[in-house]
């Protein structure tokens, strides 16, 4: 008799918690959103999450909350929203580097795939090669020739190691058949300054960064990782052009929220990001910046991108 009292109020516990997370799922949003940016304010993470915040805050009527917390690889705010309260109200704004990272560094703290819901991607952006102007190479191949003659000498510069330009960089190194100098910042923008300045002699960066300090001479452009040319660089080549066929290399930024996330505070969440990202004000804003918005179609097809991607690094990193 006891045993069959126990079963019953271990069932309506049951029931009680669930009907809990359904009413709390219901009330959201009832109080601010915080959305973690991994990286320093300026750069293309930064700008795209601030859009979307903008637009996410008049939907769903609560201040939706940019905070930034750059470190190298990102790993600190990924590593603290992997363990926030899975409840809606703190989410991440990541790109490749989230994905990466783990696969390069083994005490990177979180899981990509286990220790998140995925929400949607919201954006691809071209990858530019650039080099400070005193760097006296003026395109790919005599990069590469350099950098074959004095190993080791050609600099880059990176968020880190994992990050979306030292993957690039990496990739190709590797296709070149060349071994480049890695310097980690805590953050693509700190990165960039050094480029410009002259302290790094070259880094791959997003267009969408880079391509004004190029307008403006501060740095010059030899190819972009795109398999076409970018719009805002057209006469940039692509280095698949520049005599290295086949590389290519794209960012993409997206919003995480902790494992055990509601589902249907995911599936709120996507949808009113997908409303967002479909005004025809932002999309026109973003696209003369060179980021192509592309949302996910559901969570679940994005949850399957970054698995592919997940596998794609891991496959680099052990190559190593």
């Amino acid at each position: 008799m006891n045993s069959i009292r126990r079963v019953l109020a271990a069932l309506a516990i049951g029931a009680t918690c669930a009907g809990g997370t359904a009413l709390a799922s219901d009330a959201w949003p009832a109080k601010p959103i915080r959305i973690v940016v991994p990286t320093a304010a300026g750069g293309t993470v930064d700008i795209v999450t601030r859009l979307v915040a903008k637009g996410l805050a008049e939907d769903l009527r609560q201040p939706v909350i940019v905070d930034n917390k750059p470190s190298a690889s990102g790993l600190i705010a990924s590593r603290e929203v992997a363990h926030a309260q899975p409840d809606g109200y703190t989410l991440l704004a990541v790109a490749n580097t989230f994905v990466s990272a783990p696969a390069f560094v083994p005490q990177a703290g979180y899981d990509p795939i286990k220790d998140f819901e995925p929400v949607t991607q919201l954006c691809q952006i071209p990858m530019v090669l650039v080099v400070n102007p005193t760097v006296p190479e003026r395109s790919v191949q005599a990069l590469i020739e350099r950098a074959k003659a004095h190993p080791g000498e050609v600099s880059f510069a990176s968020s880190g190691t994992g990050s979306t330009g030292y993957i690039a960089a990496e990739l190709f190194s590797r296709r070149a058949g060349i071994k480049m100098l890695s310097v980690s910042y805590k953050g693509n923008s700190q990165a960039l300054v050094d480029v410009v300045g002259g302290q790094v002699m070259t880094m791959f960066d997003q267009v969408s960064t880079s391509w004004k300090y190029v307008r403006g001479k501060q740095l010059h452009a030899l190819a972009v990782t795109t398999p076409t040319r970018s719009p805002l660089l057209p006469e940039v080549p692509t280095v698949a052009e520049s005599g290295l066929p086949g590389y290519e290399d794209v960012t993409f930024n997206a919003i995480l929220a902790p494992a055990g996330t509601p589902a249907p505070i995911v599936s709120r969440l996507h949808a009113a990001i997908a409303k967002v990202l479909a005004r025809p004000a932002l999309r026109e804003q973003l696209s003369a910046q060179g980021i192509e918005v592309k949302s996910s179609e559901t969570p679940q097809a994005f949850g399957e991108y970054l698995r592919s991607a997940a596998s794609k690094y891991r496959g680099i990193a052990q190559a190593q």
